[in-house]
Order: structure tokens, then C-alpha cells, then sequence
């Protein structure tokens, strides 16, 4: 109670600290007309200006109220946008590295120009995130304008863009990219083989839009690089048949783990089908010889019980697409692990592909930790604030809208049943589009929506569906969702970032309409035309009461539902929003069918009945309640697990850049020689034992596994003063002296790149089964709370030690392969070389500089399992990419002058024989 009063006197934390920041608005204000009489060209060298005065130790916040002042001028012009007073607020609180929560309209894109351009000053680079790549364009289109007309550079990242392409955008002041793409261009970077191929630039600063989506909603599932494995699609298809033979008796199933358990009589039966199918050995189906066929059949019950087709995936082309649970968007490229993905392509019947190997992997949490400072913008965060805050040290700061709220937010509506439900929806729509009122529909599913079509259909309702089949229209639908008379039904947050305008959006009519009309007078008056006619339709709509949302059912986490009552009232405008539930709703079937008010409904509410209660809309924000505090349970284990693995993913990574950024690493493989050479002779030589205690084979053994040597062990055992230490040092001694008088006529620069890729190779191999032991050590690790042990302590226990392991595994791989790389000189008689080459006095002078050495490193093989030969036809080849000639020389001379293994002489980068070799095989 007192703090009720305490708060009507002085306002909450929220309000105090929002008003102390509009001193700094007053100054942003008090340059404005000085900023304005500036001309264009003046105003753009403002730019270099305040570049100049960080150069002389001034800070962003010293500049900070100028440079908004410029942003805001610069935006008029360019964009016929002024910023209001709250928006400088926002941009206040981003620059501070801070969550701006500001209601849907309120103008988030063009709150970022603000502090992008001030960040960007200091040449370091900004990184803007969206949640899709039409976001993502669209927003560098647009708010460039304003970056390129003060004289900074804009940036995208889309798909499939080249990597120079992708090097050109992440060197632009202003980068906008999505999550996905920005994640994993940094894992990609991470398997470079030299700096030159790498794209990204170290980080500095981002500025995360959507904020909740990304950080809170995506946060559950990692980004991974994988690699395909064996392919097991019989296996798949064999353990479905079987699953699909299971009735309701034979399993147990947990809608809010999404599990499926077998029950006694259900094991018994599976095993014997397995049996019958010859699928299982001997003995009980749960000993340790039957764990991955148990593995299997988890998969494929959790594929066919608990996924649903239109609900959690779709089927799109032959192939099984998941679904975003938040957005409604389909997933493109993105695949269930642990056989999850192939047990629901066997169920479906489409073709599967092979289960994936997890060569790198970073949740979004720790990567955007990488940034130094990272600001976000949403309009729902405040449910979420003490995660935000506990996960990634951000507060959230409410900003005050511009124009006060006019949308009246209704109570919820409760059905006994779907059925009665979507009735009394589509006759409510029915009502209101007969007014003229533009209706948005949230759904929760594609299964959802499809269905309200059909009951609209049935009262003749025109209407437009949107979800995730057609993901390429999602924003033309949704721009246009606030004109008079549309009814739009949209997967919950579908077009999310797109604004909805009463009466139409002016830019896409123009976009949709007037696609083909030439620029002139004509289109101009067109344009004129579309303009009138959606400022008139906006008022028949504020006549007709607005926006109104109508959601189908309650979203499990509070703040979905919050952005679906979003969309209506921007900027001041009329609005309304309503709920429609029912008991046959996911979240109140799963997390509140136990409650004393599910009870009574179903006692006493007859069908079709409707209750309209504010006790029962307290009771399904307390079921909300509890589904957050799990998911954000979910979300808390997932970020422990993998700061257990992202202290070890830095230290492979900056190991990986400290390489590749050295000229020569030959101390770094000396090193690991004498540790390696320590490591076996104190295995093999114990300090401490007698020389007869020896096992003077194994040191043999060794010596000529790892180093490729022939020791006289013996002669050593029988002198006087013989040690340990005294044998490594001989060890040691003995591989440097073979591996130099091997090496002598190698060039150094060849050497020491070999050393870098043979390093680089080992540490790669090595991370990558080191993950694959870390994912199957966390399937199991839970089981250690059996033992009264916490299974995250175990984990990083197991973790160390495994990591230790890797990089014992790494030494002494780097050592033995660098050890057995053989030499040989091979003669190369110049009319063998085709007569192009010989003709070529650029070819002609890198022969000539060269000492006509080869070498070949067996350690590396190609795809189809031909050894690749390192020689000196790389430095010949390479010059000949570089001679214009070759590309004009006829192919056909080079038939059996090349070797299939060697460089096309084309200049593509390809093998011969995978290239103008296998043209000639073909025409052969």
C-alpha cells in the first residue's frame, strides 16, 4: 500500500529517471535552429567536424545533443521526418547501452539514426540486428538516407551474398543484418584459414531491434555449423513403422516437457517389434548395446506424438520446414538436432537427410555478449526486465508515448469449447467489418488461422490470411491490415516491424500500384491521388472506432500477447482489442485444466455461453506466469551450458587468430613437440623407477608412430647415469635433427605456412569431436542428480577434462604429422608443360625463382580420397591464374600435359580433374 502512495507522489523509478533525461532533450532542442539555418553542405560537414573533435579527446557524450540535433535536421530533409521529443528519449537510453521499450508506432527505426550516427563517429563500426532480412533492407534502404546524406556508409548483410560482398558491408559505418546472419558469419570466421578470408571486424557496438525476440525468444536454441554423418535413413524409416504400430496405452505423454515416456506394457511391445524386425540385440531393450536404437525411438515418438504438421513445421518443396513458435515464421535452413529432424521427415515421407555432425556453435546470448556494448528496442520488454538485466546487464526503460493511448483494451471472452468459440469470432467479425472497422486476427498456428478462414468463409467474410506460407507478402499484407472494411487473420507476430497505418500505408500502395509507371508528372499525380485517398479512408476508419485486434487465444508468454495488442492505438489513433479463449486452449488445457475455474466452467457454462470475467483474466495471467518462469528456466540452463563451452570456444578461437596473425609458428610447434616428447618418454621412462622398469618398447613405438624415428632405446639403457629427463632431451634432439635435414631445401616461407595449416587443421579436428563429446555428455549428464550430485557442476568438471584432453590430442597430432610429412623431387621437364605455360615469361620467372622442390602432407585428403599435394605447382599455377592468356588458351592442349591433381589452369580454383579434367573425361 505505501508503495502505491509512494509512487502517486513521486512516480516510479521508471518516471524519475525518464524526466531526468529531458534536460539533455532541452539541449538537443536549444541547437535546432542553428542546425536548420546550416544548407545542406554545411550540415553534412558537420560530419567531419565531430570526428575531429573526438580526435582531440572529446566523448560521444559531449557531442551527443549536437550530433542528435544534426541526425534530426538531416532526417527532415531526407526523409520529411522530424523526431519527437520521446524519441530523443529513446535514443538517450540506446546510446547509454540500455532496452528502450517504446509502443508500436512510436517510431523505433528512426530513433536508431540518432545514436547509429553518433556510435558510428568513431569509425568502429555499428551493427543494427532485425529480425528478417526484409527488415534488414528495408532499414538500411530508408534511415540510409539519412547516414549516406551526412557522409557515412550503409552496410547490409542478406543471404547468400558473396563473402567480399559480406567484407564490404561489415567495413561500412552502419551494418543492418539479421541475428542469424550476423552469428554466423562469426562462426564461419572462426574456421578461416588467414585473416584475409575473414569478414567481420572486431566488434563495437550493436543495437538489437526486437530486442525480446532475439535476446529472450530465440535464446533457447543455439546456432549451429554442422556437417553431414552417415546416412541412417533406413534406420529412421524402419523405427517409425514400429512407432506407428504403438496405441495410446504403450506411452505416457508430456505436453509441457513436449515428451513422450513408454509405459511398461508399451517397452514390452516395442521390443518386440524391434525383435521382430530385427532391429535390437539381445537382451532388454535399455542395455547399454541398444542405447542408440532407444535413441532412435524417442526421436521418432516425440516426431509423431507431440509435432504437429502446420503447428510446429510445414512441408514446403519436398522438405520439412520448422516453424517459429514466437513469430509464426518459417525457419528457413534451420533443422531439429539429435535425429529429431530426420524422425519427423520419416514420418512425413519425405526425403531425409543426413543427420548433422556440429562443427561450431554459439547461443545468441554469448554472442552478443562479444560486443564490448549492445542497446535494444521493443515494445514489450518490461515482463522480461530482471532477465535482461541478470543475463546481458541491461535495464529496461519504459519511454512515454508521444500522444496519450486511446485504445480501449476489453476483457477476455471464455468459451467452453473451440467449436463455440471460432463461432462467436466470426460472428464478432462478422459485426464489426460491417461497420467498416479493419480487423486483425491473431492466431497461434497456421492450423488456427486456417480454420477461422474457413468459419469467415461460412458468414461471407472477405478476408486475407497471412502466415507462414506466405512469408514473401508478409509485409504488403500487414502495411495494408488498417484499411476500412480489410479483415486480416495473421500468425501471431506476422509482420512484426511492419506499421500498420489507419487507412493504408501511402509507401506500399505506391510500391504495389504504380510498380511499372515511369517517374514524371504522371506519376507524381498518381501518387498525389493514393496520398488523398488514404488520408480520407483514415478518417472513415478513426470513425469507425480503429484497429481492432481480436486474439484467438492467449500466447503462453504475456508479452506476445501484449505486442498483438500493440498494433492498435499508434500515435494517438482509436483503437480496441479483445480475447477469445476457450478450455480447449493449449495454455489452459496444459497449465491451468487443474484450476478451480476451469472446473466451474465446465460445470455450469453452457455451450455457446460466454463469460466475460476479470478474475478469470487473473487466472490465465497467473498460468502465463508459470510457463515464463519455465521457459526462462529453460533459457537460464542453456546459458550456463555453454558458458561452460564458451570459455573454451575463446580460447580456441583467440588461439586460432594468435596463429594466423604470427608470421612463423615454429616455436608454438616446438613447444608442442617437447611437451608431446615429455608426455610419452615420462608414460613409458616413470622419474623415480629403475632403468630396468622401463617398457622400452612402447618408448619405441612411440618414437616411431609420433616421430617417425628409429631409436637406439637399448644402447641408452645400458649407460651409466641414465635419466628421464636425459632421454627426452635425446628424444627431442634426434626428431629436430631428422625433421631439419628434411626440411633444408624446403623455402621457409612454404615451411612455416605448412606449420600454420597443419595447426590450424589439428585444432579444428580436435574442437569438432571435442563438441560432439560435450552434446552427448550434456544428454546424460541430468542423470548425475540420481547420485545427489548438481549435474551443471559435473558438467564443467567433465567439461575441463575433456578439454584438457583435446589439447594433449592437438599437441601430439600437430607433432605427428609434421613429422611424417614425406618429401620427394619428382623431375618436371619443361616440354611437358603445355606451350602456353613455356611461352608465358611470367611462368617462365616463378620456375626460375623456385628451387624446384615438392612436398606432399599425407595428413590432408580430399573429398573423393585423393591425397592433396602441397608443391611447388601452387606457386607456378598461381601465377598462372594471373596471365590473361591462359583464359584465352584452348583447353584441349591441356589434356595429359596436367596433372589431375593439380590447379586448373583456368584460374577457377578448382582441381583439373574437377574442372576442364572432367570435360575432357566426359567428352572421352
Amino acid at each position: 500500500m505505501f508503495g502505491a502512495i509512494a509512487k502517486a507522489l513521486f512516480g516510479s523509478a521508471n518516471d524519475r529517471y525518464v524526466k531526468s533525461l529531458r534536460r539533455i532533450v532541452e539541449k538537443v532542442n536549444s541547437f535546432e535552429t542553428s542546425i536548420a539555418a546550416l544548407d545542406d553542405e554545411a550540415l553534412a560537414r558537420q560530419t567531419l567536424l565531430f570526428k575531429e573533435r573526438l580526435s582531440k579527446g572529446e566523448t560521444l557524450d559531449q557531442i551527443l545533443p549536437e550530433a542528435f540535433a544534426t541526425v534530426r535536421e538531416a532526417a527532415k530533409r531526407t526523409l520529411g521526418q522530424r523526431h519527437y521529443d520521446v524519441q530523443i528519449i529513446g535514443g538517450i537510453v540506446l546510446h547509454r547501452g540500455e532496452i528502450a521499450e517504446m509502443r508500436t508506432g512510436e517510431g523505433k527505426t528512426l530513433v536508431a539514426t540518432l545514436v547509429c550516427y553518433l556510435n558510428a563517429l568513431e569509425g568502429k563500426g555499428v551493427h543494427v540486428v532485425t529480425v528478417n532480412d526484409y527488415l534488414a533492407k528495408r532499414d538500411a534502404e530508408q534511415m540510409g538516407q539519412v547516414y549516406k546524406f551526412l557522409g557515412l556508409t550503409v552496410g547490409v548483410i542478406m543471404p547468400n551474398i558473396s563473402d567480399e560482398e559480406r567484407r564490404q558491408a561489415y567495413a561500412a559505418d552502419i551494418t543492418y543484418a539479421t541475428n542469424n546472419e550476423l552469428g554466423f558469419d562469426y562462426l564461419r570466421d572462426n574456421m578461416k584459414y588467414s585473416r584475409s578470408q575473414m569478414v567481420q571486424r572486431p566488434f563495437n557496438y550493436a543495437i538489437i531491434d526486437e530486442v525480446d525476440s532475439i535476446l529472450i525468444d530465440e535464446a533457447r536454441t543455439p546456432l549451429i555449423i554442422s556437417g553431414p554423418t552417415d546416412d541412417k535413413s533406413d534406420l529412421y524409416i524402419a523405427v517409425d513403422q514400429i512407432v506407428k504400430k504403438l496405441t495410446a496405452e504403450d506411452y505416457e505423454i508430456d505436453e509441457k516437457q513436449k515428451n513422450v515416456i513408454l509405459t511398461e506394457e508399451g517397452t514390452e511391445k516395442a521390443e518386440q517389434l524391434l525383435k521382430a524386425a530385427d532391429m535390437l540385440e539381445e537382451g532388454n531393450l535399455y542395455d547399454f548395446e541398444n542405447t542408440q536404437i532407444v535413441h532412435h525411438l524417442n526421436q521418432s515418438l516425440r516426431a509423431n506424438l507431440m509435432f504437429r504438421r502446420d503447428v510446429d513445421y510445414l512441408i514446403r518443396n519436398g522438405k520439412i520446414i520448422i516453424i517459429d513458435e514466437f513469430t509464426g515464421r518459417m525457419m528457413e535452413g534451420r533443422r531439429w538436432s539429435e535425429g529429431l529432424h530426420q524422425a519427423i521427415e520419416a514420418k512425413e515421407g519425405v526425403q531425409i537427410e543426413p543427420e548433422n555432425q556440429t562443427l561450431a556453435s554459439i547461443t545468441f546470448q554469448n554472442y552478443f555478449r562479444l560486443y564490448p556494448r549492445i542497446a535494444g528496442m521493443t515494445g514489450t520488454a518490461a515482463t522480461e526486465a530482471a532477465e535482461f538485466h541478470q543475463i546481458y546487464k541491461m535495464n529496461v526503460v519504459t519511454i512515454p508515448t508521444n500522444l496519450s493511448i486511446r485504445r480501449a483494451d476489453e476483457n477476455d471472452q471464455f468459451y467452453k469449447n473451440m467449436e463455440d468459440k471460432f463461432r462467436a469470432i466470426a460472428k464478432a467479425i462478422k459485426k464489426h467489418a460491417a461497420s467498416g472497422q479493419p480487423i486483425l486476427v491473431g492466431t497461434v498456428s497456421i492450423e488456427k488461422s486456417e480454420l477461422l478462414s474457413e468459419y469467415l468463409q461460412h458468414e461471407g467474410v472477405p478476408h486475407k490470411v497471412l502466415n507462414a506460407r506466405y512469408h514473401e507478402m508478409e509485409a504488403h499484407i500487414v502495411a495494408q491490415a488498417g484499411r476500412f472494411g480489410a479483415v486480416t487473420i495473421a500468425t501471431n507476430m506476422a509482420g512484426r516491424g511492419t506499421d500498420i497505418q489507419l487507412g493504408g500505408n501511402v509507401d506500399f500502395r505506391v510500391a504495389d500500384e504504380l510498380r511499372d509507371m515511369p517517374e514524371g508528372s504522371e506519376r507524381d499525380a498518381a501518387i498525389e491521388r493514393i496520398k488523398k485517398e488514404v488520408a480520407e479512408e483514415k478518417q472513415k476508419v478513426i470513425n469507425a472506432g480503429g484497429l481492432f485486434v481480436l486474439g484467438t487465444e492467449r500466447h503462453e508468454s504475456r508479452r506476445i500477447d501484449n505486442q498483438l495488442r500493440g498494433r492498435s492505438g499508434r500515435q494517438g489513433d482509436p483503437g480496441l482489442s479483445r480475447f477469445y479463449l476457450s478450455l480447449d486452449d493449449d495454455l489452459l488445457r496444459i497449465f491451468g485444466s487443474q484450476t478451480m475455474f476451469a472446473k466451474m466452467m465446465n460445470k455450469s457454462l453452457a455451450d455457446g455461453e460466454a463469460i466475460v470475467s476479470p478474475i478469470m483474466s487473473k487466472a490465465i495471467e497467473t498460468a502465463q506466469r508459470k510457463v515464463e518462469a519455465r521457459n526462462y528456466d529453460i533459457r537460464k540452463q542453456v546459458v550456463e551450458y555453454d558458458d561452460v563451452m564458451n570459455e573454451q570456444r575463446k580460447v580456441i578461437y583467440e588461439q586460432r587468430a594468435t596463429i594466423m596473425d604470427a608470421p612463423s609458428v615454429h616455436e608454438l610447434v616446438e613447444e608442442m613437440q617437447e611437451e608431446t616428447i615429455g608426455a610419452f618418454v615420462a608414460e613409458c621412462c616413470p622419474e623415480g623407477s629403475y632403468v630396468e622398469q622401463w617398457d622400452i618398447e612402447r618408448l619405441k613405438e612411440k618414437a616411431a608412430d609420433i616421430l617417425n624415428l628409429t631409436l637406439p632405446v637399448e644402447e641408452w639403457q645400458n649407460e651409466d647415469g641414465i635419466d628421464p629427463e636425459i632421454v627426452a632431451e635425446r628424444v627431442f634432439q634426434a626428431a629436430e635433427d631428422s625433421l631439419q635435414d628434411r626440411i633444408k631445401d624446403i623455402p621457409s616461407e612454404h615451411w612455416a605456412d605448412l606449420q600454420k595449416n597443419t595447426l590450424l587443421q589439428a585444432i579444428d579436428h580436435h574442437w569438432k569431436e571435442h563438441l560432439s563429446v560435450l552434446d552427448s555428455l550434456r544428454q546424460i549428464i541430468h542423470l548425475r542428480a540420481y547420485a545427489q550430485q548438481t549435474p551443471i557442476n559435473e558438467y564443467k568438471h567433465e567439461a575441463f577434462a575433456l578439454f584438457e584432453r583435446m589439447l594433449l590430442a592437438i599437441r601430439e597430432d600437430v607433432t605427428r604429422n609434421l613429422n611424417r610429412i614425406e618429401f620427394f623431387q619428382p623431375s618436371l621437364e619443361l616440354p611437358e608443360l603445355p606451350e602456353f605455360l613455356r611461352n608465358s615469361p611470367d611462368i617462365m620467372a616463378a620456375l626460375a625463382a623456385q628451387d624446384n622442390v615438392f612436398f606432399e602432407n599425407q595428413a590432408k585428403t580430399d573429398a573423393d580420397g585423393d591425397r592433396i599435394t602441397v608443391d611447388q605447382n601452387t606457386a607456378l599455377l598461381d601465377a598462372a591464374a594471373q596471365n590473361k592468356s591462359l583464359s584465352d588458351a584452348d583447353p584441349a592442349h591441356w589434356v595429359g600435359k596436367i596433372s589431375r591433381n593439380a590447379p586448373c589452369p583456368c584460374g577457377s580454383g578448382k582441381r583439373y580433374k574437377h574442372c576442364h579434367g572432367a570435360f575432357t573425361d566426359a567428352k572421352s
